[in-house]
């Protein structure tokens, strides 16, 4: 029997609420979700990783990504662009979280562009769906994908908190493409 997957958890305020950051030993982003969604964070983890399959350890800044999250919500918007991350999930989610992160910060994306990035145009609903199911918010920024009309819409941390994201990243008056 293998070992169970060793993942490292921190915690940091920010102006939104408190961030749960968790890295594996590797210093690789995991996951990052709010404590008020704690609960929903770990039914993905043992969705991705089989429950019991994972220890979650609490550790101080693991790999530098508290520091840099802090950076962050401190204005070093582009630091989130360097960070490695490491999800597990099927291909059509992985292309999707590979797409998320090509968003440039400052601007935003409909769920339909966001579909035809990854070469399935009709597959809008796929796209929105594999989007919801992204572990790593704000450093995958799946805040960035926005309705066609320009509304925001979903997103799990709630539509307040990826208001004031945009915001922050001066997303909400760039154009939609």
């Amino acid at each position: 029997m293998r070992e169970p997957l060793e993942l490292l958890i921190d915690r940091l305020n920010t102006p939104i609420g408190e961030l749960l950051i968790i890295a594996d030993r590797d210093g690789k982003l995991r996951t990052i979700d709010w404590t008020d969604h704690e609960a929903r964070m770990r039914r993905l983890l043992d969705r991705y990783y089989g429950k019991g399959c994972y220890t979650l350890t609490t550790a101080r800044d693991p790999g530098g990504l508290t520091t840099a999250m802090r950076a962050y919500f401190k204005g070093d918007l582009d630091v989130i662009d360097k960070l490695p991350v490491a999800t597990t999930g099927t291909p059509f989610q992985q292309a999707v979280w590979r797409a998320l992160r090509k968003i440039r910060r400052g601007q935003t994306i409909s769920y339909a562009e966001l579909a035809r990035r990854i070469g399935k145009p009709k597959a809008v609903r796929a796209a929105g769906l594999a989007n919801g199911q992204n572990p790593i918010s704000i450093v995958v920024p799946c805040h960035r994908v926005i309705g066609s009309n320009g509304t925001l819409t979903g997103y799990g941390g709630g539509l307040p908190r990826k208001k004031w994201l945009l915001e922050h990243e001066g997303a909400l008056s760039a154009p939609l493409l």
